[in-house]
């Protein structure tokens, strides 16, 4: 027998040294770059975000001024590129979508020169820039409705939001729908941001790289948690059914586990879940306060009883989805818009992967037989 200690999953195992980001788990805390995320979720914008997180640095006015139009210079895409969407079944998941568009990317713009700081900067923006795009694109594409071209006069989360409903949003909405993708934007050496780090290691063009990361995060163990969140909510139906339907649950198995509650590395209440619920708020203070965020918040109190005293607590999953339902965005979109945030930490890891760049390649511990004889097909039992 093998003697060799596995940790599955990689846990507690380090890959890599960074300054993207950095969690402490038993505090609350991340930060980018060293500023609390609370900090910029309420402070900050997602441009100024992203130059920090890929740049290490918050801009001055110009170079934002400057990153700013860059992004929206190159937020339109490729004709051909539509008409690919446009060829895609209207009821395959957007995540399905995205990937096959980020990697037809590749195909359609020439910066694929991962060893080329020039190309790689392009590429970055072409990204960053494009990917809110093709989300909305294919959002509209698979109801029988035409694309929205993109706004030249809003910002980058308004932008998204006008390219899916052609309507501007009101300043509550822009600042949640802003804060959700800084908050999302980063979040260390989680699966998808791994993945991203080793595709590019092989120094894959950008685009595939980016592809790779959108299939890691599809995942109902990554990205797709706040899909089944939602999901969850809807079949508890009320906050009078919140303490049955638990009960029942772990009735039937002890150790039930609540989508959006626990974390790989927060044994307390995800700080980023905390901002949200405070900006959301504001929201429901314009519209109505949602049936399935009352039943969250009933959700989360009665499992505390059960789930606190072993470190489990609300992720940002929890409260997301119930954010995007409240704005009109269809449940099946929620892990898309969780890329056009994550998309900034992503190229975050890969420009720091290419400075020094060794190809990953791990060891296993290989359990099985040695000296095996080949019998002939004939003679097998």
């Amino acid at each position: 027998m093998s003697q060799v200690e596995i940790k599955p999953g990689l846990a507690d195992v380090p890959v890599a040294q960074s300054g993207v980001s950095f969690i402490d788990g038993k505090h609350a805390r991340l930060s980018y770059r060293g500023i609390a995320v609370e900090t910029l979720a309420l402070e900050s914008n997602f441009e100024e975000t992203t130059w920090l997180l890929i740049k290490g640095e918050l801009p001055t006015q110009r170079e934002l001024t400057n990153f700013d139009q860059s992004l929206r210079q190159r937020r339109s895409l490729h004709y051909r590129l539509i008409e690919l969407l446009k060829q895609l079944p209207e009821n395959g998941h957007p995540m399905d979508s995205l990937q096959t568009g980020v990697a037809a990317m590749g195909m359609f713009y020439p910066q694929r020169d991962a060893t080329n700081p020039a190309q790689r900067w392009e590429a970055s923006l072409k990204l960053i820039a494009s990917i809110p795009t093709i989300v909305a694109a294919y959002a509209r594409l698979r109801q029988g409705k035409d694309p929205i071209s993109p706004h030249p006069d809003l910002d980058h989360a308004s932008n998204f939001y006008w390219m899916l409903f052609g309507t501007v949003p009101t300043p509550s909405v822009r600042k949640v729908l802003n804060a959700c993708l800084i908050l999302h934007a980063e979040h260390s050496m989680n699966a998808s941001t791994f993945t991203a780090r080793v595709t590019s290691s092989s120094l894959a063009n950008p685009y595939a790289t980016i592809a790779a990361a959108v299939g890691s995060l599809s995942g109902p163990l990554h990205g797709g948690a706040n899909e089944e969140v939602l999901q969850m909510l809807m079949e508890i139906g009320s906050v009078e059914k919140v303490k049955p339907w638990l009960d029942e649950k772990r009735k039937a198995d002890p150790h039930f586990k609540v989508m959006g509650m626990g974390h790989r590395v927060y044994k307390v209440k995800d700080p980023r879940a905390t901002v949200l619920q405070e900006l959301a708020e504001h929201v429901f203070a314009e519209s109505s306060r949602p049936v399935l965020y009352d039943i969250a918040l009933a959700l989360e109190s009665y499992a505390a009883n059960f789930y606190s005293a072993k470190g489990v607590y609300p992720n940002v999953d929890f409260f997301s989805g119930v954010v995007y339902r409240a704005l009109g965005i269809e449940t099946d979109l929620f892990t898309p818009i969780f890329a056009i945030a994550r998309i900034s930490g992503w190229l975050a890891h890969w420009h720091e992967q290419m400075k020094e760049n060794r190809i990953y390649r791990p060891e296993q511990d290989y359990i099985g037989k040695m000296d095996a004889p080949y019998v002939p097909i004939d003679k097998r039992p």
